[in-house]
């Protein structure tokens, strides 16, 4: 059964080489390569008002999501997220559950909606999952990422209502 619970910081050393694995793959993030755990913790463990959560199943860490305002003060009724999944559990589900969390927490916490900044639109399965959760591409920016395969390619800005 998977479980999704508040990040505790003891979570971090079981984060880290997802987050470590994610960022190497160099396909859906920006973040540089060969961060340290100490480098990269400040980047992923949200401090109130954000949050991040893990999702756990048979006490294995399969997955983490980190949320909070996507903006300060006159735009912090927004929220944003990003999302990372340990690619031996990829296509298990894990990432639209914690996609389905995000989106009550968003509910619950009164914000307004939910904008993601930058999807690569190369990660046709991130697209499809967030859009089978209600949100839509608003715009792509072109030639924003540079992907190990593709070259430069887009990232879309993609926003639903809570």
């Amino acid at each position: 059964m998977l479980e999704i619970r508040a990040a505790r910081d003891q979570d971090w050393p079981d984060i880290f080489p997802i987050f470590s694995a994610v960022v190497a793959a160099g396909r859906t993030y920006a973040y540089p390569e060969g961060l340290t755990a100490a480098q990269a913790r400040p980047l992923w463990m949200e401090e109130p008002p954000g949050r991040t959560v893990v999702a756990v199943a048979d006490g294995t860490l399969l997955g983490s999501a980190k949320m909070g305002p996507n903006r300060p003060g006159r735009g912090a009724h927004v929220a944003t997220a990003s999302f990372m999944v340990d690619p031996q559990h990829q296509g298990r589900g894990v990432g639209r559950a914690l996609g389905a969390h995000v989106v009550e927490w968003a509910r619950a916490a009164g914000y307004r909606s939910i904008q993601f900044n930058a999807v690569v639109e190369t990660n046709t399965a991130a697209v499809h999952l967030w859009r089978r959760l209600g949100f839509e591409v608003l715009a792509t920016v072109p030639e924003a990422f540079d992907h190990p395969e593709h070259g430069l390619v887009g990232l879309h800005v993609m926003h639903r209502y809570v």
